[in-house]
């Protein structure tokens, strides 16, 4: 009989690697009281036939750090845990076979060594000192990483789990959970062997999350794909190499071709991520099995073949190797392939930590930030890329995610540019006006599914996706991009914007509860204005528009990706008992942005409303007989109104506006327009310049914080901040750039030492200058200071500037 404890803090639902790690990294916080539950034995899911390979090496920032954290637990964890492991720290090579490559790893290595690690990007004769058997045709260099390298899975995950029992936490084998229900706000978790209730859960179950999910009414969107990898017979010369230099050769990863290499004691491992790749589990006639623990898929050796030419002559002694076996077995993939840890959406006390494709690499750093989830609320990094919540409802759908699975793996290594727009599982929310404005030229990407436009192509225009393949600020759309935006500036554009989140919130009480969650004022009746939350340190949990109707009546309008974040936030601080009312709306409504020096002259011919109520003013008019909102603000920083209406009208009052807007130079803008604009403006984008990664007062947010207020979430923090004084602060630089703008997370340089990091970048084509914005050194955050900008390994100069807009510093032009 198994002995089950009747209750627990804490459950965890799945015995893998970061199932484990979640379990060892809550007994660490103190949260003893713990209970990891597993269907079968531990690392019985893709963790037993996991290759063990521990990068650090990541273009995402939050990415990185979890790797890097993962990377150091595991070089000290045999030892703190007195377990003994094999792990090999070996180093590795990323060879590159384009310039492009070459700049990615640049970028990556300035990334890495903010983050206190030794990458470097090395030349030709230097990668044939690391890997002395390989062949460097058509290569320009490589990434060396001297922290990568592999370990044991079932060893690391036996040892985590012997630290997580150290201190008092326990682990049931052999014991699923078949059902879950809530009961006096706790949840019962029921097993064969018992029933379990506790305050939190976390599904962890690896790729069968979504089984595990549907207890919850949870539709988790993943997919499992099929990966192989070969393992080869010993190679003679390998082997003389490795007894004379006593180490083994760094793994290597052919990134442009798609596989790594790896040395498994004196053979070789040979992992591809191919193109012709296979879904598994993924139609009624391929169901998933009850039970598939410790089991494998039939090889399918036919669909590696180019790969296995290729290595063979980039590594000539592995031709000479047998082959000894082929490891094909389930991995889980979301549809953009990070892994999904935090809050479940719509689940109260309730998180995941499950469909980790790298799940030995990120393991450790994955049990850190679900730790900190369940004991703290919040985590030390923003980890948007790999919240829940980023995925609403459409990307659950079965089609969908397999859709996105089998690119994103067929794609694994391929360079995330900033322009290309994938292919796969496109035209799932589209406007009521897409034809039209894609007979106009319109280039679409999609926003939490819905297809905007992020540029509007001529005649001619190289719309291809190599066309989209660079990190350059030059490409087909950067005249037609440049036209846009001085259209804007010298007429009048349209922005067909569908899918703001909006939440409808009214009832008693509502304005005096916003006051205690917001940092500033409440607009009152009429009006609408920027309103930033704060967690309990200060820092930037979103950014929404709060548009007061009545006093107690308000539309909450927030980025179209953020909509299960911020309802969840919302929902999660409402008082209990409450008598007001939250609502998502979203799907009821959308938005189109009319902004120019004669926008007001196109509204006065197709509304009667009051055009004269000043900036931040709102009012209720009719468009072409249907009601719309018409809003007194331009994100692109010239006069403007938002058009909100119903999603149906969206055609009726583009029609209207169009037609009355060709003799005043009306055309139509893109995203890529939009986002030029913002940055002239100063405006700050969500989760790059505003995430919680950084305090409201670090973000240059104080003039939104109403420090008279009796009190407001996070004011407690932010007053100790402002009395110790802020360690950095948001500035906005220009860039004397070359052909390339300063992406995200470019390190900023002042007299040989990192001080600060770029939070966006690009061309502002009005000014017609190099913009970035960023976080600098408090010290050096004075207007006229000369720092540097690293933009894929090039140090650029930059003035730091008044803190104003660069474009309109007075706003005449948006309040004219």
């Amino acid at each position: 009989m198994t002995d089950l404890p009747s209750t627990a803090r804490v459950v965890i639902i799945g015995g893998g690697a970061v199932g484990v790690s979640s379990l060892y990294h809550l007994a660490k916080a103190g949260w003893t009281d713990c209970i990891l539950l597993e269907k079968n034995e531990l690392t019985s899911g893709s963790t037993w036939h996991a290759a063990g390979n521990v990068p650090t090496f990541s273009s995402s920032w939050s990415l990185m750090n979890m790797q890097r954290y993962s990377a150091a637990l595991y070089r000290g964890l045999a030892e703190e845990v007195g377990y003994p492991m094999n792990y090999h720290v070996t180093g590795s090579l990323r060879l590159a076979h384009t310039d492009e490559r070459m700049q990615e790893f640049q970028r990556v290595k300035g990334m890495g060594r903010y983050q206190g690690m030794a990458i470097d990007v090395i030349g030709l004769d230097q990668i044939k000192a690391h890997y002395p058997f390989i062949e460097a045709h058509e290569l320009k260099g490589a990434l060396y990483d001297p922290s990568d390298g592999d370990i044991d899975p079932a060893q690391l995950t036996q040892a985590l789990a012997k630290g997580a029992r150290d201190r008092g936490a326990r682990i049931v084998r052999f014991c699923p959970a078949t059902a879950v229900g809530r009961k006096g706000g706790d949840w019962i978790v029921t097993t064969p062997h018992g029933e379990i209730g506790c305050e939190y859960v976390v599904n962890a179950a690896g790729y069968r999350a979504a089984e595990v999910g549907r207890l919850f009414g949870r539709n988790v969107p993943m997919m499992v794909m099929s990966h192989q990898y070969i393992l080869f017979d010993e190679i003679p010369e390998l082997a003389a190499w490795t007894r004379e230099n006593d180490r083994k050769l760094p793994l290597l990863r052919d990134v442009d071709t798609s596989y790594y290499l790896r040395q498994e004691k004196n053979g070789m491992n040979l992992g591809p991520y191919e193109r012709n790749c296979r879904a598994h589990w993924a139609s009624p006639g391929d169901p998933m099995p009850d039970d598939f623990s410790f089991q494998l898929f039939p090889d399918d050796l036919e669909r590696l073949e180019h790969y296995l030419d290729d290595v063979a002559r980039r590594v000539p002694i592995l031709g000479t190797a047998g082959l000894s076996k082929v490891i094909n077995g389930p991995i889980p993939y979301t549809p953009d392939g990070n892994p999904l840890i935090g809050p479940m959406p719509g689940v109260p006390k309730a998180f995941e930590a499950c469909v980790f494709t790298f799940g030995i690499a990120q393991a450790g750093g994955a049990g850190k930030v679900l730790a900190e989830w369940v004991t703290e609320g919040r985590t030390e990094w923003d980890m948007w890329s790999c919240d829940p919540r980023r995925f609403t409802a459409f990307a659950s759908e079965k089609d969908y995610c397999v859709a996105k699975g089998m690119e994103v793996y067929g794609h694994e290594y391929a360079i995330q540019f900033p322009r290309l727009a994938w292919p796969a599982g496109r035209n799932r929310k589209l406007s009521p006006i897409h034809d039209r404005i894609a007979a106009l030229g319109a280039q679409f990407n999609a926003y939490n599914g819905w297809e905007r436009a992020t540029w509007y192509a001529k005649p001619g225009d190289d719309v291809s996706e190599l066309a989209a393949q660079t990190f350059g600020r030059s490409g087909p759309w950067e005249e037609r991009v440049r036209q846009e935006c001085l259209t804007v500036r010298d007429a009048a554009g349209i922005l067909d914007l569908p899918g703001f989140s909006r939440f409808r919130l009214q009832g008693k009480g509502a304005r005096d509860w916003l006051s205690t969650m917001i940092t500033g004022n409440v607009p009152k009746p009429g009006r609408i204005g920027l309103a930033y939350f704060a967690d309990d340190a200060g820092r930037i949990v979103t950014e929404m528009s709060i548009m007061a109707l009545d006093e107690d009546f308000f539309f909450l309008i927030t980025p179209a990706v953020a909509e299960l974040h911020d309802f969840e936030w919302l929902e999660r601080h409402l008082p209990q008992g409450t008598r007001m009312s939250l609502q998502n709306v979203t799907d009821s409504f959308t938005c189109q942005i009319l902004t120019g020096p004669n926008s007001r002259d196109i509204l006065a011919e197709i509304t009667e409303a009051d055009l004269n109520l000043p900036w931040l003013s709102h009012q209720s008019v009719r468009i072409a007989d249907r009601w719309c909102q018409l809003v007194r603000v331009s994100f692109a920083g010239e006069l403007g109104w938002e058009i909100h209406s119903k999603l149906d009208d969206t055609a009726a009052i583009f029609d209207a506006a169009w037609a009355a807007g060709q003799k005043h130079g009306l055309k139509p803008f893109g995203m890529f327009a939009l986002d030029a604009l913002r940055l002239e403006k100063g405006y700050r984008a969500w989760k790059q310049d505003l995430s919680t990664d950084y305090t409201v007062l670090q973000g240059g947010l104080e003039r939104f914080v109403a420090w008279n207020k009796p009190d407001f979430k996070g004011k407690a923090a932010l007053l100790d901040e402002k009395q110790q004084g802020v360690k950095k602060r948001f500035v906005t630089l220009l860039v004397e750039a070359g052909d390339y703008d300063a992406p995200y997370m470019s390190t900023l340089w002042h007299d040989g030492q990192i001080v600060g990091e770029t939070t966006s970048g690009g061309w502002g084509y009005r000014l017609n200058k190099s913009i970035a914005l960023g976080m600098l050194r408090a010290d050096l955050a004075q207007p006229g200071t000369q720092v540097e900008i690293e933009i894929f390994g090039q140090r650029y100069p930059a003035l730091v500037q008044e803190d104003k807009p660069l474009w309109d510093p007075e706003n005449a032009r948006l309040r004219g």
